[in-house]
C-alpha cells in the first residue's frame, strides 16, 4: 500500500490560519493546488510513498459565497471547476480546505457527503484525486485523499515546511530516544520528538557532512541517508571524523565509514547510504523522501541542483560553505556561511553562492571525462584548479552552524522566524553577518511562483540535460 504525506509550505499555511480570522467562529474555505512526488521505494521503508507538496492557495470571492454557520459552509462551485481545469492542465492535485472554528479537526459526515461529490466531479474531468484538508479553532489540521468518488485515505503525516519546520502524524509525536534527557530538559518532549521524527538527507560526507551526520545522531534522528561516492584519502585525515589511516590506506568508501560510526555509537538511527552524488538521477527518489537536506557538497553542481530541489518539492536545504585563504600581508581571511532554502529566502544564485558555470562543467566531468578533459585543453572551461584549504575546527563548526539552524527551525530559539536566511561566520574577525540578499524578480529558485511546490514534472525539475 502506497503510504501518503503532505508537505505543506509556509505562506500556504499562512493563507488556510487566515480563514480562521476571516470566518470570525462562522466556517469559511478557499482552494489549493498541490504537486506531486512519488517515491518508488522509501529508503528506509522499502515501500511507495506519495507525497502532496502544496503549490498554490486561491481564496473563494465572496461573490461565490451561498450560506455559512458554526456548523456549515457551502458555496459557488464556479471557482472549483477552474481549479479543476488548471489541475488537469498542469498536472497537479486539486484541493479544497474549510474551517471548524469549534469543533474537532476531523471530518464530518457531512464532509463525507459534499467531498463525495466533489471527488465526483474531479474523476469526471479528469484529476488524479482531490486533497481534503480542515483546520479548527485551536489551529490543528487534518487532511485526507480521495482517489475517487467512494473512496478516501487520511493523510497521516504533514510536514510544515519553512524557517520554523513541525510535523503533525495522527499516529502521535511517540518517544523521544531513551539518551536525551539533558536535552529534552532544554527544548521539551515535542521539539525532541519532531528531531526525532525528521527524515534527514545529508549530501556529502566530507568534513562538514562527517560534522553534520554524528550531530544528528546525537540529536536523536532516528531516520537519516547519506549522498556519498568519494572514498577517504590521507589528504582527508585532517578533517574528516570518524575516518582512521587504515581508511586511507585502502581508499576505504566514505559511506563504510560513516556507516561503522552510526553503528557503534548504537543510538537508534537507521542511516542508509547512497552511492550517488546529489542530483545523480538515482538520488531523486531518495531525496524526496527526505524532510530536510544538508547540502555539504563543496561542488557547484550539487549546489546547484539542491538550490532548484528545493523550490520545487518545499523541501527545506540547509546550505554550507567555507571560503579560507592567507592574505598577502601574512592575515587570513576565514569564512563559513549557513544558507537555508525555504520559501520566502532567497537562493544560492541571487547570494551569488554558486557558479552556474562551474557547475555545467562539475557535470560535464562526471558524465563525460573525455568530452570535458577536451574541451579543458582548449580552454573552454575552467579547470578544477588547486585543491582549496580546510582546517578541521572551522569545517566542524560550520556544520555545527547548521544543526544550529535546524534546532532553531524546530524550537525557535533564537526567535518565532525560526532560521535565518544567510549567517556568515567570519572567524577572523569574531563576528557573525546577516546579509539581507535581493532576490532576482521571476527567479526559479526563489521568486516564480510557477515552481513553487511544482513536484514531479517531466524533465525532471523541468531541466533540460
Amino acid at each position: 500500500m502506497t503510504e501518503l504525506d503532505l508537505i505543506l509550505q509556509a505562506p500556504h499555511e499562512a493563507d488556510i490560519r487566515s480563514l480562521l480570522s476571516m470566518g470570525a467562529g462562522v466556517e469559511t474555505a478557499g482552494y489549493l493546488l498541490f504537486g506531486l512526488a512519488d517515491i518508488a521505494a522509501d529508503p528506509w521503508s522499502g515501500r511507495p510513498r506519495r507525497r502532496f507538496v502544496s503549490h498554490a492557495f486561491r481564496s473563494i470571492p465572496a461573490a461565490h459565497a451561498v450560506s455559512a454557520s458554526a456548523v456549515h459552509v457551502t458555496w459557488s462551485t464556479d471557482g472549483f471547476m477552474r481549479l479543476l481545469g488548471d489541475a488537469v492542465n498542469e498536472g497537479l492535485i486539486p484541493a479544497i480546505v474549510h474551517t471548524h472554528p469549534g469543533g474537532p479537526a476531523a471530518f464530518s459526515g457531512q464532509d463525507d457527503r459534499n467531498e463525495a461529490e466533489l471527488a465526483r466531479t474531479a474523476s469526471l474531468k479528469g484529476a488524479p484525486g482531490l486533497i481534503s484538508l480542515l483546520i479548527n479553532g485551536e489551529g490543528l489540521i487534518a487532511a485526507r485523499y480521495w482517489a475517487g468518488r467512494d473512496r478516501h485515505e487520511p493523510i497521516s503525516r504533514i510536514l510544515h515546511a519553512g524557517s520554523r519546520i513541525t510535523i503533525t502524524e495522527t499516529a502521535g509525536p511517540g518517544v523521544s530516544p531513551d539518551f536525551l534527557d539533558r536535552q529534552i530538559r532544554l527544548f521539551g518532549d515535542r521539539a525532541n520528538a519532531t528531531i526525532a521524527n525528521l527524515r534527514c538527507g545529508v549530501a556529502g560526507g566530507g568534513g562538514t557532512g562527517s560534522a553534520v551526520l554524528p550531530l544528528l545522531m546525537r540529536h536523536g534522528v532516528r531516520n537519516a541517508i547519506l549522498f556519498e561516492k568519494d572514498a577517504a584519502d590521507h589528504s582527508n585525515l585532517n578533517r574528516l571524523h570518524g575516518a582512521r589511516r587504515t581508511d586511507a590506506d585502502v581508499g576505504a568508501p566514505k559511506a563504510e565509514i560513516h556507516q561503522r560510526t552510526v553503528r557503534e555509537a548504537d543510538l537508534g538511527m537507521n542511516l542508509v547510504t547512497l552511492n550517488a552524488f546529489a542530483g545523480d538521477p538515482e538520488s531523486w527518489d531518495a531525496l524526496k523522501a527526505c524532510d530536510v537536506i544538508f547540502s555539504c557538497t563543496d561542488d557547484h553542481a550539487g549546489r546547484l541542483f539542491l538550490n532548484r530541489f528545493s523550490r520545487f518539492y518545499g523541501i527545506p536545504v540547509i546550505d554550507v560553505g567555507l571560503a579560507m585563504q592567507r592574505r598577502t600581508d601574512g592575515g587570513f581571511d576565514l569564512f563559513a556561511r549557513v544558507s537555508t532554502l525555504v520559501a520566502g529566502h532567497a537562493c544560492l544564485v541571487c547570494g551569488n553562492n554558486v557558479n552556474p558555470r562551474r557547475a555545467r562543467e562539475e557535470t560535464l566531468m562526471r558524465r563525460d571525462p573525455d568530452a570535458y578533459e577536451a574541451l579543458k585543453k582548449e580552454a573552454y572551461v575552467l579547470g578544477e584548479g588547486e585543491p582549496a584549504p580546510a582546517v578541521a575546527a572551522f569545517t566542524t563548526e560550520a556544520g555545527c552552524l547548521a544543526i544550529g539552524e535546524l534546532l532553531a527551525a524546530v524550537t525557535g530559539f533564537h526567535g518565532d522566524s525560526g532560521m535565518r536566511p544567510v549567517r556568515i561566520r567570519r572567524f577572523h574577525a569574531c563576528d557573525d553577518r546577516f546579509p539581507a540578499i535581493a532576490k532576482s524578480p521571476e527567479c526559479p529558485a526563489c521568486e516564480a511562483t510557477s515552481t513553487l511546490g511544482r513536484g514531479d514534472c517531466d524533465p525532471f525539475l523541468d531541466m533540460v540535460t
